[in-house]
């Protein structure tokens, strides 16, 4: 445990915002496995869901906690599951 002032400050920080990017990272998984299990069941809430997964990985993306790319990948993977559904 650090004894300067600064360095326990930052200790305390860090673990802070460990705990909070682990729990939006946590929910965005949790969207797309919700997704991708109405999908595969052609579920009408599937188009819903889809939305959300989306909107999780875009804020996920903004706050820096995936790449842009690896967002929109997902996305777009993501929607051709429901546009393969659909069709």
């Amino acid at each position: 445990m650090p004894n300067i002032k600064s360095a326990i400050k930052r200790v305390k920080t860090s673990s802070e915002r460990r705990a909070q990017n682990a729990s939006v990272k946590s929910a965005t998984r949790s969207a797309v496995k919700n997704f991708e299990a109405k999908a595969t069941l052609n579920d009408d809430n599937a188009k819903a869901a889809y939305l959300e997964a989306s909107s999780k990985l875009d804020k996920a993306a903004r706050k820096g906690l995936i790449h842009k790319n690896t967002a929109a990948r997902q996305k777009s993977r993501l929607a051709k599951k429901l546009n393969s559904q659909n069709a």
